[in-house]
């Protein structure tokens, strides 16, 4: 596993529409601000990285972040994006459709965990 962060079919399926609807799109992994912890997709131009931002990976072609001081807490763990029933977070894509993104996590054994590639600096 080179990824630390994959998504469901369903999630995955949402995912494609919404690219479809929006065009360019990006995850963050809200860090509790607002909406609670959740990952969150926004338009590419609409939000802004920067230093303070790393790159988990790609789900359903779409680049997945979250804050260094959020990925403190999360590195050892393996994100995998599903959808539920309700309303997404207040900015996030997905609330229209009455679906949310929701994330599910596992502790990496020993053996994933230092096979793992470093993380990417959004910079």
């Amino acid at each position: 596993m080179s990824n630390r962060v994959s998504a469901t079919p369903e999630a995955l399926e949402l995912i494609t529409a919404l690219k479809n609807q929006h065009g360019d799109v990006i995850f963050h992994q809200s860090g509790g601000c607002c909406d609670g912890s959740a990952p969150m997709l926004f338009p590419r131009s609409d939000f802004p990285l920067g230093g303070a931002d790393v790159k988990l990976g790609e789900i359903g072609g779409v680049p997945f972040y979250m804050s260094k001081s959020q990925f403190a807490y999360w590195e050892h763990t393996h994100l995998t994006i599903d959808v539920v029933k309700g309303n997404g977070g207040m900015f996030s894509l997905e609330r229209p459709s009455g679906m949310r993104f929701l994330t599910r996590s596992r502790l990496y054994s020993d053996e994933e965990f230092a096979a793992l590639p470093p993380v990417q600096s959004a910079d």
